[in-house]
């Protein structure tokens, strides 16, 4: 399938369910706002996505104190339906009505796939509590919308690799949204944003599709530039000091190097 057609489907079924992603999202807005709308695709759809995500040995592995997963956004190194459908996300229509349901305006998707792009997870992959690096490529833009589009078949609760947004704080009880099959789930992203993905405990993969949405002012007043920023889950205690200190060390680096000492090799090169 072509782009057009896959956006032509997603557009139609947000805007079948857009008073109701509307009223969840504005619910949630004062604090982590999101939605998520389940069936995003037809189901024959859903599985020929995952039967082409690449195997992990064609991806980069992204293995810290921080995080463990494998990702992929050289969209043209795969089966084209995986670019097809990444690209469908940023269809002019599809950006629109999301802006509308979150009421943000002049929403821009990123042709360059900043972090964006595919993602797998396997046993004991994780991503730390954490906030989202604030801008696009070239600092000049705020990253204020996560969207991330499920497709591993009968994937249960139980296996982990679930996003978990903490509205009040690292501190209180988080709010876990499954990563079930042929689930989107819209986040935004600012200073207050915190969420993480748990641990994966079975010999299973989970595969999602990424994409970001940037405007040209950020989601709050406070909002001030900041790095991809992590912390230890509340039970982790010596790691979150330890993270602490890498935020100010990778902090203190941009400082001085408006792109990093090298720039992020993630981003489609076309």
């Amino acid at each position: 399938m072509k782009r057009e057609a896959i956006s032509k489907l997603i557009y139609q079924n947000i805007k079948d369910h857009q008073l109701q992603l509307k009223k969840q999202f504005l619910t949630s807005k004062n604090q982590i706002g999101f939605f998520y709308l389940d069936d995003l695709l037809p189901e024959e759809i859903a599985l020929e996505i995952y039967n082409y995500f690449p195997d992990l040995k064609n991806t980069v592995e992204r293995k810290s104190l921080r995080e463990r997963k494998f990702t992929a956004y050289q969209m043209n190194s795969y089966h084209s339906l995986l670019e097809e459908v990444v690209f469908a996300f940023q269809d002019k229509k599809v950006v629109q009505l999301i802006s509308e349901i979150c009421e943000i305006k002049e929403l821009l998707p990123d042709a360059h796939l900043y972090a964006g792009g595919v993602s797998l997870m396997t046993k004991g992959s994780f991503l730390n509590p954490h906030l989202d690096n604030s801008h696009d490529r070239d600092r000049e833009n705020w990253r204020v919308l996560n969207l991330l589009y499920y497709v591993t078949p009968d994937w249960e609760p139980a296996n982990g690799g679930n996003l978990e947004v903490w509205p009040k704080g690292l501190q209180r009880k988080q709010i876990t949204i499954e990563s079930k099959f042929n689930r989107l789930v819209v986040m935004a992203t600012h200073q207050n944003s915190w969420h993480s993905v748990s641990k994966i405990v079975e010999n299973q993969v989970r595969c999602c599709v990424s994409n970001y949405y940037f405007s040209k002012e950020p989601l709050l007043p406070s909002d001030a530039f900041h790095v991809t920023t992590f912390r230890g889950w509340p039970t982790e205690k010596v790691k979150d000091i330890l993270l602490q200190i890498d935020n100010k060390i990778r902090s203190g680096v941009r400082f001085l190097f408006k792109k990093g000492i090298r720039e992020n090799p993630h981003h489609y090169k076309k």
